[in-house]
């Protein structure tokens, strides 16, 4: 137990007793001399005993054996030759560890060892008394003849042959370390073509989709096809155009505050990340290697700049697509759903696509580059260090993810700020006279910012938290599977398999995108979400046909993973399960928050009683959703880490990541088609053109609540197999006894225990900071405007009027008074910047502090309470949030009239008024009227409602305000429910309070637990080289090496 720990002096390793000073290293020397001299003279007695086998105090260089858990670059075998002509293959290492003196002292006690292995015990116990190992040589030449000088002829010649071979042994010394023979060019060129090519077809097919959006025209022809498929007037599409310029602009310009703020970020962080990555222990002590740190930080900027790529390519293509999605619907029947539904879904494989190939393509020439660097030859023969080559790749998952986080937490902050405000000015601000304002209308001044909002945080920040996850998931892999000896005798093939998964997955998407574009079009509103389940389901049926020949073509037939057997089929499995266990929470997440199905129509139906009963139902719907989704991450987290351990793990967050091009394109969709909706609305084009954006747009929020659900169960996969990776690096440097990787971490422990409940508090103290800073930046905005309407002389003239008496005051000659749209642009830039910067901050030091202060065991229990309590809460506030959203979308259909009794005093039976709303009389079919003032024509609800308001305005009011009740088609009489109503103010106020939870905190929260599972990743031997590994206050129980 005194030997627990080691210290270096003077280039010699001194065990506890010598640390008294250099007196009693020489006398140690001086007694380890005299023992020799007197080994030296029983020489012969040794000698004598010809049966007894020598000891080896470590076996083959492969790790088996009392020695196997000693790193490979410690370990040299060179021979020996004794005076008899025997050569013995002794081990010796470039610094002694802890595991060679405590064997030694093993053998010595177990076995009465022969003259060679006292030789082997002194020469590998301490460099001090390698000396004495020559002069005991001497001494047993000195036996074979007189004064040592009288030799036998084959002695010498032994002699020689041992010279000859201990030469080669030591240029084999001088290319060990952690470094792996490489097996052939030939798995490197296989690799190259595999990733190359579906990169390259990746990148084409992208650059061909962004080729056929922009063949549409947003300029109104005079004859042609596109005279047929505009059918809005001349002012509309001048006002489109203004408004896409607009929205581009002030996309642009976010998006260039925000980098200048993420490229500040990555200098800093990046130095950082090099000096204390450069900091990190090797045998027990602590050291600097500066090219580690140098190389890690490499990968964090080059990271970071791929994600702000990712992001930068994927704002642009949505902002360039809306306006051509709002211009495709123009288009009359079919024709207008199939095209307006295919501009926004190419729009988005624009961004799934590119993404996807360019983070695989950059991730795997980083490889490529360390490869070369951390390579050395041996003549003609390559050794590569795959081990210190993945933990530097490890930085590009922290650089993507980073910046994701910014990404995440400022567009959403800018999204929901926007959102927040453009509605609550227009139901609480108003224009005058109790005149509300709509959301989406040209003269609401937050209207721009909303649009903007919609972008920056549905696609740029979406698409830099899924590059992250890529990065991240691959990293892991690569670094566990290089832990494993099969994997790396195997060759790159087999390293890199991880990216052979997404490379697949690009193909396999590519071709299964044209389901939906062009062989199951989408021809009315039913249409639009069978069509991306379908897609969705099929992209995983054949992903899961083409994985098992990759699977069993790259990995090498048998594999140990820290003790698990594994096979390529057991890989598989894990890879399925988490493919198919991300198709299942995507199809459950569309469940909980479709309209199309009974939870969100419930949540709507509640609204009856007010705005508190539809937020009570919304938060059990979000709480209920939380239950599926978990056992399903559950059955993959137990299936994938009993067949394959963490590489099992990080393998199923891959296979659920398989499909991203499809679910990245799936998701960016919603933004689109939102913001298409948003266009017409301002625009005010015809009610035909409004219906498809809209039913694109319910779609849309459905489809951004699946990729939501997606990122989140890919987040806690990813989370949990960098927790593995973690422990992996972490352990690589610990004693045999304490690795982690073998006896586990101990809940019991009390640094543990502690820190996985402060672990579990992190996420709350994240969302209150999130949410808190949508409400002031919304609430400054709505400030902003109230000042506008008071302050901006006719505005709110012109936003009372409808679209007909717009164009009468402009043909009067009169000019059109326009709000400042950049003012709120620029109140939720500023705010997102200034407000993402607290919560970034607590997720990126709280590993590294908890690490440098309580060790290694404190980040253990701090991840593993994060990842339980983020997984949760966000799958809860995204779905709670997205629920309200179509509740909302489902009472502006006007899908609960009929559905809610007006209550005069006359009696009615509530169980037959139900059950004929449930049989198909409700909506507002159900309540068409007779034209107001006439006795014969019919119309429909909306244009009767639009005649009472302006023929009787206090009738139309109390209609609203549900003090009138409407007669149904079969003689109930029942409260409206459609838009501007109470039932419909009530769950406006379930949608704004469920705005922040389902863009800002729920979404960034998968970040949360990635972030600080990368983070403790890069630094984990900067933790364990502080008091090793139990941080500065000695708050763990780790015994050193």
């Amino acid at each position: 137990k005194d030997m627990a720990t080691t210290m270096k002096v003077g280039g010699a390793m001194l065990l506890p007793r010598q640390r008294q000073g250099m007196f009693k290293q020489a006398a140690m020397v001086c007694f380890v001399g005299s023992c020799a001299m007197i080994a030296a003279g029983a020489y012969q007695s040794l000698n004598s005993i010809e049966d007894r086998p020598f000891i080896s105090l470590l076996s083959k260089a492969d790790h088996h054996g009392p020695m196997q858990n000693v790193p490979r670059k410690a370990v040299h075998t060179k021979a020996v030759h004794t005076a008899d002509s025997k050569v013995v293959h002794l081990t010796s290492t470039k610094a002694s560890t802890l595991e060679d003196v405590k064997a030694a002292h093993v053998a010595k006690k177990a076995t009465t060892m022969k003259k060679a292995d006292v030789v082997h015990m002194l020469k590998t116990a301490h460099p001090v008394i390698h000396p004495v190992v020559h002069s005991l040589k001497l001494a047993e030449n000195g036996t074979n003849g007189t004064n040592g000088t009288n030799a036998t002829e084959p002695e010498e010649e032994a002699g020689a042959e041992g010279d000859e071979e201990e030469e080669k042994e030591e240029k084999e010394e001088e290319a060990s370390g952690q470094y792996v023979k490489d097996a052939g060019s030939a798995t490197v060129v296989t690799a190259d073509i595999y990733i190359f090519v579906c990169g390259a077809i990746g990148f084409l097919f992208a650059a061909f989709l962004f080729w056929q959006v922009s063949c549409i025209s947003l300029e109104t022809k005079n004859s042609g096809e596109s005279e047929k498929l505009v059918a809005a007037n001349k002012a509309s599409d001048e006002e489109l155009l203004v408004i896409y310029n607009t929205i581009q602009e002030g996309a642009r310009a976010f998006l260039w505050a925000e980098y200048q703020i993420c490229a500040i970020f990555i200098v800093v962080f990046g130095l950082l990340v090099f000096v204390l990555v450069s900091h990190t222990v090797e045998n027990g002590e602590a050291m600097w290697k500066w090219d580690v740190g140098a190389l890690t930080a490499l990968s964090f900027v080059v990271g970071g700049l791929t994600s702000i790529l990712s992001g930068f390519i994927g704002m642009m293509v949505a902002v360039y697509s809306n306006a051509r999605t709002t211009v495709s619907a123009k288009g009359e029947g079919e024709k207008g759903w199939t095209e307006s539904f295919n501009c926004a879904f190419r729009a988005g494989g624009v961004m799934g696509y590119s993404l996807v190939a360019i983070s695989m393509v950059v991730l795997y020439v980083l490889a490529l580059i360390y490869r070369d660097y951390f390579s050395i030859y041996d003549g003609e023969e390559r050794l590569v260090d795959y081990k210190n080559l993945f933990e530097c790749i490890a930085g590009y998952g922290l650089g993507g993810s980073a910046i994701a986080m910014f990404g995440r937490v400022g567009g959403g902050i800018f999204t929901k700020a926007a959102d927040v405000g453009a509605d609550l000015s227009g139901k609480v601000i108003g224009v005058g006279g109790g005149k509300k304002l709509d959301e989406d209308s040209p003269y609401n001044p937050g209207v721009i910012a909303d649009n903007v909002g919609d972008n920056v945080g549905d696609v740029a920040g979406m698409g830099s938290d899924l590059f992250g996850s890529f990065g991240e998931a691959s990293c892991a892999a690569m670094l566990i599977g290089a832990s494993c000896v099969a994997v790396e005798e195997a060759g790159w093939t087999a390293l890199v398999f991880p990216l052979f998964i997404s490379a697949s997955g690009i193909v396999v998407c590519l071709i299964v995108s044209f389901v939906a574009t062009d062989i199951y079009l989408v021809k009315k509103e039913e249409d639009i979400e069978l069509s991306l389940k379908i897609q969705l389901f099929l992209t995983s049926v054949f992903m899961t046909l083409v994985l098992w020949p990759v699977t069993e073509w790259a990995l090498p037939h048998e594999m140990d993973i820290h003790g698990i057997p594994v096979t390529p089929f057991l890989c598989y499995i894990c890879i399925a399960a988490g493919l198919w266990g991300g198709c299942a929470i995507g199809f459950l997440t569309e469940y909980y928050t479709s309209h199309t199905y009974q939870p969100v129509r419930d949540v709507a139906r509640a609204s009856e009683t007010g705005a508190a009963t539809n937020i009570i139902y919304g938060l059990a719907l979000g709480y209920s959703s939380v239950i599926w989704p978990v056992i399903i991450i559950s059955f993959i987290i137990f299936v994938s880490f009993k067949f394959a351990g963490m590489y099992g793990v990080a393998l199923a967050a891959l296979g659920m990541l398989s499909t991203l091009a499809t679910c990245l394109a799936i998701d960016v969709y919603g933004p689109i088609s939102d913001n298409a909706g948003g266009i017409a609305e301002m625009c005010e084009m015809p009610a035909s053109v409004r219906d498809k954006t809209d039913a694109l747009d319910a779609a849309g929020n459905t489809t951004a609540a699946i990729g939501k659900g997606f990122a989140i169960g890919s987040a806690a996969l990813v989370s949990l197999a960098l927790f593995g990776a973690f422990v992996t690096r972490a352990s690589d440097n610990m004693h045999e006894d304490e690795k982690l990787t073998h006896k586990g971490v101990n809940l019991l422990s009390p640094v543990v225990f502690a820190f996985v409940l402060f672990g579990a508090m992190v996420p709350y103290w994240f969302s209150a900071l999130t949410m808190r800073s949508v409400g002031e930046a919304a609430n400054a905005m709505v400030k902003n405007i109230a000042n506008q309407f008071a302050n901006i002389q006719g505005l709110s003239d012109c936003a009372a009027l409808d679209f007909h008496e717009r164009q009468a005051y402009v043909a009067s000659g009169k000019k059109l008074v326009k709000p400042d749209y950049e003012a709120c642009i620029n109140i939720a830039t500023q705010a997102s910047l200034r407000e993402m910067i607290p919560p970034g901050l607590l997720v990126i030091l709280t590993p590294i502090l908890v690490g440098s202060l309580c060790g290694v065991e404190a980040v253990a229990g701090l991840l593993t309470g994060a990842i339980v309590s983020s997984v949760q809460l966000a799958i809860s506030m995204s779905n709670t949030g997205g629920a309200w959203d179509n509740a909302k979308k489902y009472t502006e259909k006007g899908e609960l009239n009929g559905w809610f009794m007006f209550r005069d005093g006359t009696e009615v039976d509530e169980t037959k008024f139900k059950a004929a709303a449930e049989n198909g009389n409700s909506g507002n079919k159900c309540m068409a009227q007779k034209r107001y003032g006439s006795t014969d024509e019919a119309v429909d609800i909306k244009t009767w409602l639009a005649d009472i308001e302006k023929s009787d305005p206090a009738r139309y009011d109390k209609i609203m305000n549900g003090d009138e009740g409407i007669k149904t088609t079969d003689g109930r009489m029942c409260v409206y429910a459609g838009k501007k109503s109470a039932a419909h103010a009530a769950v406006v106020v379930g949608d704004t309070v469920g705005d922040p939870l389902k863009d800002t905190s729920g979404p960034a929260l998968n970040i949360v637990m990635k972030l600080m599972a990368i983070i403790s990743v890069v630094f984990a031997d900067f933790f364990m080289s502080i008091n090793h590994g139990n941080g500065l206050l000695w708050a763990g129980d780790l015994k050193g090496m």
